[in-house]
Formats: structure tokens, C-alpha cells, sequence
């Protein structure tokens, strides 16, 4: 038994060291997704290690009937796959901000504004190019608090990103 146990731990550990790899230092570029109207959002990865790093990501949307931002903070582990291709899982949270205008009263909201906390989670699958381009496909849940966010929300999104 302590031999079958010792072995499982060396094929574990084995495992883990077989699919470090090192990830780009710096990304930075566009989410595009439709999580609360927000759509496309600037994004910036910076990597914490060989497999870790962390996500920001700023949407922003100005209209007539209310302007709002949203700041998201992720952290990421990243696997990989084969190749270029490697799948990634992290959460994080983030803060938001909006403001209605008059002219909003069909949806319930009445010039009025309003700043709101949520969590997140992601998780997703991208593809590093030979070239310094990643393009990325990912799945973040969010649940948030207030009036403007306060259930659960389910964003799919595409990104491109510049690595340097």
C-alpha cells in the first residue's frame, strides 16, 4: 500500500511538472462580449509566475439613457494543452458604476445612479500564434450586488490580445 501511495504521488507531482510552461510576460488588447451590455472591453494580462497571472479588464458604455464602467480583476491558472493551444481557470471581482438618465423610465430606472461590487469566475481555452498574438475564447460567470447587478449573469467572450 505505501508503495502503490508513493507511486501515485510521484505520477501526480510528474503530471503537475509536465505541464508547466511559461506564459508571455505582458498581454494586452480587446474582450469582446455582451455580459450587461458592457460588449467589447480592454484587456491587460500580466503574468505571476510560469502558469499564474493576472487579468484586468475595463468596459465602459456611454449612450443616451445612462453611461456606466466595470472594472474586472482575474486570477488565472493556465494549462497547457499541446502546442500553442492551453485552457485556463481563475476568478477574481471587480466594481462598476452607473448613472441613468430621465429619458430610461421604460426599464424601471429613473436618473438615478449606483455603484455595485461582484464576483466572477472564468474559465476558457486559447491559442498562443507564433506570431505575438493570442486569441482567447472564455466563459465568466458573474454575481453581483445592487440594483443594476443583482443576479447572476453568464458572459462568453472572444479576445485578441497583443504579448510583448
Amino acid at each position: 500500500m505505501k508503495k502503490l501511495l508513493i507511486a501515485a504521488c510521484f505520477i501526480v507531482a510528474f503530471g503537475f511538472q509536465s505541464q508547466a510552461q511559461s506564459i508571455s510576460e505582458h498581454a494586452i488588447g480587446l474582450r469582446f462580449g455582451g455580459n450587461n451590455g458592457y460588449g467589447a472591453e480592454i484587456s491587460y494580462q500580466n503574468a505571476l509566475g510560469d502558469n499564474n497571472r493576472l487579468e484586468l479588464d475595463l468596459g465602459w458604455r456611454n449612450n443616451d439613457n445612462f453611461d456606466a464602467f466595470k472594472l474586472t480583476g482575474l486570477y488565472h491558472w493556465v494549462w497547457n494543452i499541446e502546442g500553442g493551444f492551453n485552457w485556463f481557470a481563475g476568478f477574481g471581482a471587480g466594481l462598476g458604476s452607473v448613472s441613468y438618465d430621465n429619458g430610461y423610465r421604460d426599464g424601471g430606472f429613473d436618473d438615478d445612479s449606483e455603484v455595485f461590487v461582484f464576483g466572477a469566475g472564468n474559465i476558457g481555452i486559447e491559442y498562443n500564434f507564433d506570431i505575438p498574438l493570442l486569441i482567447a475564447l472564455d466563459f465568466r460567470p458573474e454575481i453581483g450586488s445592487g440594483d443594476y447587478n443583482n443576479d447572476l449573469d453568464f458572459d462568453i467572450a472572444l479576445a485578441l490580445r497583443y504579448q510583448f
